[in-house]
């Protein structure tokens, strides 16, 4: 789904609310820009599983910002790997308390982020959120909204990186924008429709 679509509000909002509500939402992965030949726009991967209900995950839901986990193709296309594919199905293992995969060579990564090979939230990465703290972002399915940003040192700045992600951000905000443009004129045009109607009735 697009972002927009973990934000939304109106309907949208409504349908989230109660997807949620039904304990439907198991995981929210974030994926950044250029994954697809067609769109260049980040998207987030939603995974539902009604069967959660009967589990300890019943009223959390665990988001994943994987924008920064990726391999450059060219300058505008990228990919997973194998190994980074393993690494973030092994986060939400862990979090599900399944056994964790290393057929495609993630151990490095799982060793960095998961030393004690037990789920912790990992600021910038990954966090596990409660039904109450969803309701106080207003309902936002957004991982950003939750996991944080991971700190940098200062040498491992890069102007590039940075201003690539702001254009990312900024990207989100015009569909969003364009969205709420083109929802307003719907609505303008509808209340026009029915002033016309009445005054015609009169």
């Amino acid at each position: 789904m697009a972002n927009s679509a973990g934000d939304a509000r109106g309907s949208e909002l409504d349908v989230r609310k109660q997807m949620l509500e039904d304990r439907a939402v198991d995981v929210m992965i974030s994926v950044g820009p250029n994954f697809f030949y067609t769109v260049t726009l980040p998207c987030t991967l939603w995974f539902l599983d009604r069967g959660k209900k009967a589990t300890k995950r019943k009223d959390q839901v665990l988001f994943i910002d994987a924008r920064h986990i990726f391999r450059q193709i060219d300058r505008a296309h990228r990919e997973f790997t194998p190994e980074q594919v393993e690494f973030v199905a092994n986060i939400v293992r862990l979090y599900r308390g399944e056994e964790v995969e290393t057929v495609a060579q993630s151990s490095a990564l799982m060793k960095e982020r998961f030393p004690k090979g037990k789920y912790v939230d990992v600021l910038g990465l990954c966090r596990v959120a409660g039904l109450g703290d969803i309701e106080a972002q207003g309902w936002s399915l957004n991982p950003g909204r939750y996991v944080g940003v991971a700190e940098r040192a200062a040498d491992d700045f890069e102007f590039a990186v940075r201003l690539e992600e702001l254009n990312e951000e900024l990207e989100t905000l015009n569909v969003e924008a364009r969205e709420l443009e083109q929802r307003i004129a719907e609505n303008v045009a509808a209340l026009l429709d029915q002033e016309l109607v009445t005054c015609t009735v009169k």
